[in-house]
This record gives C-alpha cells, structure tokens and sequence, in this order.
C-alpha cells in the first residue's frame, strides 16, 4: 500500500477512537511504506506487526520485512525468501553476502515462460547463467554479510547525476523524514552542470510550510549531499497509481516543466 494508503489510515486511527487490539498485523507491498508511518502506526497500535512484502509480477514473493512497536522501525532490507538472490551487474555471477557491489535482485526456481509476443524483453529479463533460469524484474540491491537484501530501488528510475548513480527512492524516502512531507517522488532531469539533476516534487501537510533548506537539512541526515534535489518543486497533490505506485513518467514532466 506504501504510504498513499498508510497515511490516511493512521490520520484515522489517530483521530478516532476505536478498540484494535484484535489487530495482529498490517501489511504492505507495491510502494514503500516509509519508516514515519511505520512509527506511528506501531505506536497507535502496539499490539500489532507491520510487514513489507517485496515482489514483483515476475517473481511473486520474494521478501519481508517485519517491524514491531518499541524498535526503530526502518524501510528498504529484507529477510529473502527461498530463491532470491543478487546477480552482478552484468549478469555473469551471483554476488556473496556481504559483497560491496550493487547488483540486480533476481530469483530463481518460481520462473516464468517469458512475456507473451516478445522475445527480446524476455531473453533480458528472464537471463540463463549456468543453465539456470533467473527472474530480474529491474530492481537493485545487495546482499549484506548476515544474508539479508538491502533494497535500492528500481534501476529505470535511477538518475545518473554528476557521475553518481542516485536511486529515486532512497532520496524520497530521506524527504519523507520531514514532519511537513506528505508526500513526495523524485524524478531527474537535464543539466548542463551534472548531466541529469535531481528534482524533488513534494506535497506538503495541509496548511504546513517549509522551506527548501528545512527540506534539503532533514534528507542529508539520511543520504550523502550529493544526493540531495537540486531543486524542490510543491504540488497539491502527488499523483500515483490507484495502487500506490509512485507516477515517475508524471514526476519527470513536472521536473522539466518547471525547469528555467
């Protein structure tokens, strides 16, 4: 659901007065819930677990993340489940735990036929590395050395910015950190300076401010500077999908609109 789903029901629960002890578990897949609304849901009801589902039509389920009241809670690594695993970014090996490179997150075993009417997108999605059949549906991530997954993003909204490859979801997610941020997607777009630049669309709390430097201060505790957007652009209303599904197609139309 992520948080176009989980901030409304917190707002809810928060506001009202209802008796959910009965709730065991809250879960989340399709958009990433961030870790704010993870807090604030364990808090309003500490009884319950919240757990991130990490999949993809290609691979069904592959991940969870389970979060508890009384910890910090985090967004973005995952217990894998059976068959997933890292390839290198050429598809040639599969990467170790506790490998530094940033490979494609792949699975194994549960594979499908390829896509219907097109064998060139299957021959790459669907890749053989030793006579074994691999699902890359395009995200990124590494193994860390006690095996679990950690989650970049998806590498079609990666912008390469000054050399740096930026993943739009780590940025979102240090955005998402203000108090203000409602809501908030990252998209790149043209510079002569960098090549691509990174742009923040950002829809802010109802009848809340903040300015570009609050905004840039709180995303550098959570990513390096060179990450941070080179501008902030704020809108009424981020769109997405019904599903959550940030609209990055939307976000780089804005981005370059407003560009100068």
């Amino acid at each position: 659901m992520g948080d176009a789903f989980g901030r409304p029901i917190i707002q809810a629960i928060e506001a009202g007065d209802y008796q959910l002890d009965s709730l065991l578990i809250t879960v989340s897949g399709g958009a990433s819930l961030s870790p704010g609304i993870k807090d604030r849901l364990l808090a309003a009801v500490p009884t319950m677990m919240v757990l991130d589902g990490l999949g993809a039509s290609e691979t069904g389920q592959q991940a969870s993340q389970l979060s508890f009241a009384g910890q910090a809670a985090k967004t973005g690594v995952f217990a894998p489940g059976s068959g997933m695993c890292v390839l290198s970014e050429d598809f040639s090996e599969l990467l170790p735990p506790g490998h530094e490179g940033i490979g494609w997150v792949a699975q194994t075993d549960r594979v499908p036929l390829g896509y219907l009417g097109d064998e060139h997108k299957s021959a790459v999605t669907f890749p053989v590395l030793h006579g074994v059949r691999y699902s890359i549906p395009g995200d990124r991530g590494r193994l860390l050395t006690d095996g679990r997954v950690e989650l970049f993003g998806r590498d079609s909204a990666t912008i390469n910015s000054g050399g740096e490859k930026i993943f739009a979801e780590e940025v979102e997610q240090a955005l998402l950190r203000h108090p203000s941020v409602a809501d908030c997607v990252v998209a790149g777009r043209p510079s002569q300076r960098w090549g691509n630049e990174v742009v923040a669309i950002v829809q802010l709390g109802e009848g809340i401010s903040a300015s570009d430097a609050d905004l840039r201060e709180e995303a550098g505790r959570h990513v390096a500077r060179y990450k941070l957007p080179k501008a902030i652009l704020r809108v009424d209303q981020v769109r997405r999908s019904p599903s959550g599904k940030a609209d990055y197609r939307w976000a780089a139309e804005v981005a370059q609109s407003a560009q100068v």
